[in-house]
């Protein structure tokens, strides 16, 4: 264990403080050990924007299975009738909620992977979404997240922890790696969003304790690190000109941001976006509107702006939920938790827009849940051995095979 490192981890175990998850920048310790300049390890600048829904996206009745007979039986009151889906082949149709999907799918900007999932499911919101940002393999924890670990694996030198970015007031665990972790932020315009826990800590520093102490001079070198990124943040999202109407919800708030990061130029290569609201116990029809309404008109304004602007060229953006849910509706009117589910990729350099592959088969399933025949890793793998230009072996810690959506 380096010198460096051990300090570190005797700071966090003395004093806890990496597990104040509800601050701005959580972990914020491992910032310190920065990034190279990853445009210099991407192709042609290259970035990736990662929606996450939270809650289980139902996905059957995202892409639905048009004159499936199974279909309609198993969901008597909430299967989306033929005739009123946005059809786009003899098979499918995309729900009328979403009509971005049927205009990028028209633009050859989509591709719709489906029954994705990992082996032996677990259908707990927490564990499951552990295991996707995670990329673990469902049995054993890890501590430690696939986009982090992606810095992990380009980052050589200390610089600024921005080059993976959480839009959002929290960091989850997938920006969380083993050496270094993303940057989390909520508004680039608002300059002083050093947590109240960091800005107290200055009080020490006036005494000359972090030559004496080399865990408080982690800390401090730590501060500066993201009081630098914060000051870039601020400085370069003033020059965004956005020339996109986005609505004003939380989500399409965050996409904007995100808009406004990439047209200013930014050296980031990652960014992250959660969207709530997908969790449909029960009255599905009337609970997912509104969900389904934000995403809609958020992506749809994000991706237009992406498009105008020439972004989308170098821009990859992937949709996924932690689940889908089960094949048959619920006595409330509503879908529990299931399995495997459909992912999106949108971009404007996919070599197979589209349906990538069909659906799993609706009269052959597992206890009531659609067989997954993708594990989610294998998504991973591609984005990261194809867009991201880095071993996905070493990230993943295991080789999966790539598919060919990019």
């Amino acid at each position: 264990m380096s010198i460096h490192n051990k300090h570190r981890r005797q700071f966090i175990k003395s004093t806890g403080v990496a597990g104040a998850g509800t601050l701005l920048l959580p972990n914020f310790l491992s910032a310190l050990s920065g990034c190279a300049d990853l445009s210099k390890v991407t192709l042609d600048g290259r970035r990736l924007v990662v929606i996450q829904l939270s809650g289980g996206n139902d996905g059957l009745n995202t892409l639905i299975p048009t004159g499936n007979d199974i279909y309609h039986r198993s969901r008597p009151n909430l299967a989306v009738a033929d005739n009123k889906t946005l059809k786009i082949t003899d098979q499918y149709g995309f729900n009328p909620s979403v009509d971005v999907f049927r205009w990028l799918y028209d633009e050859g900007l989509l591709s719709v992977v489906n029954g994705v999932g990992y082996p032996n499911p677990n259908r707990s919101h927490f564990r499951s979404m552990d295991i996707w940002q995670s990329a673990g393999d469902g049995n054993t924890e890890l501590a430690s997240g696939w986009v982090g670990r992606y810095l992990d694996a380009v980052c050589k030198d200390d610089s600024d922890p921005y080059k993976a970015l959480q839009v959002g007031i929290k960091l989850d665990m997938a920006l969380r790696g083993e050496l270094r972790t993303g940057f989390s932020v909520v508004d680039p315009s608002q300059h002083d969003a050093i947590p109240s826990i960091m800005r107290d800590q200055r009080i020490d520093f006036a005494y000359g304790l972090p030559a004496q102490n080399p865990a408080l001079h982690y800390l401090y070198k730590s501060v500066q690190s993201i009081q630098s990124s914060t000051d870039y943040l601020h400085e370069i999202s003033k020059t965004a000109d956005s020339k996109t109407s986005y609505p004003s919800t939380p989500f399409s708030r965050k996409l904007k941001t995100v808009s406004e990061l990439i047209s200013s130029g930014v050296d980031t290569s990652i960014y992250y976006v959660s969207h709530e609201g997908f969790d449909s116990h029960a009255n599905q029809n009337h609970f997912l509107n509104w969900p389904l309404k934000v995403f809609n008109e958020g992506l749809t304004a994000f991706t237009k702006d992406l498009r105008s602007s020439g972004a989308l060229d170098s821009t990859l953006v992937l949709v996924f939920s932690e689940f889908g849910r089960r094949v048959e509706e619920n006595a409330s009117g509503g879908t529990d938790h299931g399995t495997a589910n459909c992912v999106f990729l949108i971009g404007n350099q996919l070599n197979r827009a589209g349906i990538y592959n069909d659906i799993p088969d609706l009269s052959d399933l597992d206890n009531g849940d659609l067989k997954y025949s993708i594990d989610f890793r294998q998504v991973y793998a591609t984005i990261l051995d194809k867009w991201l230009k880095v071993d996905s072996e070493v990230v993943l810690k295991q080789k999966f095979e790539n598919l060919q959506f990019i």
